[in-house]
C-alpha cells in the first residue's frame, strides 16, 4: 500500500528557529547548496539533520530513487493512465528513443521556424497563440520573462474563454501580419478552439484571404488539427507521454522559440537539463528537488500548513506563483494513492503568492501576524533587470533578505498588535542572474520537487482527473442534457432566460 506514515517526521524538532541557528553553527551550510546558477536556503525552515535522516528514510520506504530512475527511463509511471512521463526526453535526458523523437520533434519545429522568418508565410510581426492551462502558462512566463527588451515579434498569449481577452490581445494586431499558433494537446479542448475560430474570424474580416494558411498546430493529436483545417506542414507535435503542464520543453514552447529566438530556446532546455542532471545523479541529502519536497512535506504533514505562498522579487517572475499553481496543484492536489486507496494526511497545499515588493504592503501582513503559519519562498536575482539607479535593485534584494529575516526572529512587545511572534518558515532562492539557462533550470527544479513530494505522498503526480467534471457539466448544459440543483437552474435561466 502506498499511504505514508508520519509518524516519524510529526516526531521532530520543535524547537524554534532562533535556537537550531544558535545551536548549529554550520546550519546554513547544511542547509544550502547552489546547482546550475541558482542558491538554494533552506537554514530558515524547521529542516536539521535529523530530519533530513528521517526524510532519506521515508524516501527508501517510498522508493523514491527507483521511481526516479523509472521515469528517466521511459517507463509506465503514471499507473492510471498507463503512459510514460517523458518531458525530461524533450531536454535530453530520458529513454534514448524517447529523447531522438523529441530531437526530431525539435527539428521540425526549426525548419517552420527558419522559414517564417524567410517569410514564406508572409511577413510576420504578430503572434497569437491560443491555448489553456499548460499550453499557455509555460510559454506565457517564458516570453513575459525573457522577452521584454525583444524586438523580434509581438507576443500574445490568450487562455480565457472570456472575449475581452481576446479582444485585448488583438486590439493593436495586424491581421495581415499574424500568426495564429493554436496549442491543445487533445485538439479538442473548447476554451481553446473556440478561440482559435473566433481569431480565424477576425484574420478573415481584416482580409486574409486564406487566414487557415497561417495558422500553426502544436498538439499531441495531429489528425484532430488536420480535420480542423491545418496543413500538416504546419503541424507541430509532441507525444502523448508529455504532460500538458509539463509541455513547454516541447513544440507548445513554440511561441518561446520564435519570439525569442532559437538560441534562447536551446538555453532553456540546457539549463533544464542541467538541472535533471543533477536530480538524478545526485545523492537525496545533496539533491535540491528532494530537500524542497522535504521541507513542504514537514510543513503540511508534521505542522498542518494548508498553504504555500511563493514571493518572485524580480518583475520578470510575476508568473512564477500562477505558474506554480497549475503545476502544483493540478499534480498533487488528490485525494488517493496511486493504488486508489484514500489517503488520511494532507497532500499538495494550497500555492499563491505574488511579487515583491508589492506583497509586503498587501498581505504580509498575515504571514507575519496572523494565525495561519505559512512557509513562505522568497526568489530574487543578483543581477538586476533595469538600467536605472542601481539603488531600486539594491533596495529589492535587501527587502527580500529582511522580510525572511523578520519572519523568522519576530519582535516582542507589550502591545499585542505592535507584536511579531516569529519562528515563521522560509527559504530563499536566489538567482545569479535571470537568463534562459537558469529560467529553464529553475522551472525543472520545480517540476522534481513536485514529482518528489508525489513519490513521498504515495499518489500518482502525473493524472489530472479533478478538471473534467466541471467541463462536462458545462458542456452538458449547453446541450441541455443535464438537470442541475435548484441554484444552478436558477443561475442559467437568470443570465441566459432559459
Amino acid at each position: 500500500m502506498a499511504a505514508r506514515d508520519w509518524t516519524a517526521i510529526r516526531s521532530l524538532d520543535p524547537r524554534p528557529l532562533s535556537d537550531l541557528f544558535a545551536a548549529d553553527p554550520g546550519r546554513v551550510s547544511l542547509l544550502s547548496l547552489d546547482v546550475a546558477g541558482i542558491h538554494f536556503d533552506w537554514s530558515k525552515t524547521h529542516l536539521t539533520s535529523n530530519a533530513l535522516d528521517a526524510f532519506v528514510k521515508l524516501a527508501g520506504e517510498a522508493g523514491l530513487a527507483e521511481k526516479r530512475d523509472a521515469m528517466f527511463a521511459g517507463e509506465a509511471i503514471n499507473v492510471t493512465e498507463g503512459r510514460a512521463v517523458e518531458h525530461t526526453a524533450q531536454r535530453g535526458e530520458g529513454a534514448p528513443e524517447s529523447v531522438e523523437e523529441a530531437r526530431n520533434f525539435h527539428a521540425r519545429m526549426r525548419a517552420l521556424i527558419d522559414a517564417i522568418e524567410a517569410d514564406a508565410l508572409g511577413p510576420i510581426r504578430h503572434i497569437l497563440h491560443v491555448g489553456i492551462g499548460g499550453s499557455a502558462l509555460g510559454p506565457d512566463l517564458i516570453v513575459d520573462a525573457l522577452g521584454r527588451d525583444s524586438d523580434r515579434y509581438d507576443v500574445a498569449i490568450v487562455s480565457n474563454v472570456d472575449g475581452s481577452a481576446l479582444e485585448e490581445a488583438i486590439e493593436d494586431f495586424d491581421p495581415q501580419a499574424t500568426l495564429l499558433v493554436i496549442a491543445s494537446k487533445t485538439f479538442t479542448t473548447t476554451e481553446t478552439m473556440l478561440n482559435a475560430q473566433s481569431a480565424v474570424q477576425w484574420m478573415s474580416e481584416g482580409g486574409v484571404e486564406d487566414p487557415y494558411g497561417k495558422v500553426i498546430a502544436l498538439t499531441a493529436s495531429p489528425d484532430k488539427a488536420v480535420e480542423w483545417g491545418v496543413d500538416e506542414t504546419r503541424i507541430l507535435p509532441f507525444n502523448e507521454s508529455v504532460g500538458g503542464r509539463y509541455s513547454l520543453w516541447s513544440s507548445i514552447g513554440f511561441p518561446a522559440a520564435l519570439g525569442l529566438g532559437w538560441d534562447v530556446f536551446e538555453e532553456l532546455l540546457e539549463g533544464a537539463a542541467e538541472m535533471d542532471r543533477h536530480f538524478r545523479f545526485t545523492d537525496l541529502n545533496a539533491n535540491a528537488p528532494v530537500l524542497a519536497a522535504f521541507a513542504d512535506l514537514f510543513y503540511t504533514q508534521a505542522r498542518g500548513c494548508e498553504t504555500r505562498a511563493v514571493f518572485a522579487y524580480d518583475e520578470r517572475l510575476r508568473l512564477l506563483p500562477s505558474y506554480l499553481q497549475q503545476l502544483e496543484m493540478e499534480s498533487n492536489g488528490k485525494r488517493v494513492t496511486s493504488e486508489g486507496e484514500p489517503v488520511d494526511y494532507p497532500t499538495a497545499p494550497i500555492t499563491w503568492g505574488g511579487v515583491g515588493t508589492d506583497g509586503q504592503h498587501a498581505v504580509f501582513q498575515l504571514l507575519h501576524q496572523g494565525t495561519h503559519i505559512v512557509p513562505v519562498e522568497f526568489l530574487a536575482v543578483i543581477e538586476p533587470g533595469d538600467v536605472l539607479d542601481p539603488n531600486h535593485h539594491r533596495q529589492l534584494l535587501l527587502n527580500a533578505f529582511a522580510q525572511g529575516a523578520a519572519l523568522m526572529k519576530g519582535r516582542e512587545n507589550e502591545d499585542g498588535a505592535r507584536a511579531y511572534p516569529g519562528n515563521r518558515p522560509s527559504s530563499t532562492l536566489l538567482l545569479d542572474t535571470l537568463d534562459a539557462r537558469t529560467l529553464g533550470a529553475l522551472i525543472a527544479f520545480y517540476e522534481h520537487r513536485t514529482f518528489v513530494s508525489g513519490v513521498l505522498l504515495g499518489i500518482n503526480s502525473f493524472d489530472q482527473f479533478g478538471v473534467e467534471l466541471g467541463k462536462e457539466m458545462a458542456k452538458a448544459a449547453d446541450k441541455g442534457g443535464l438537470e442541475f440543483d435548484a441554484s444552478t437552474t436558477d443561475l442559467i435561466k437568470r443570465a441566459f432566460g432559459e
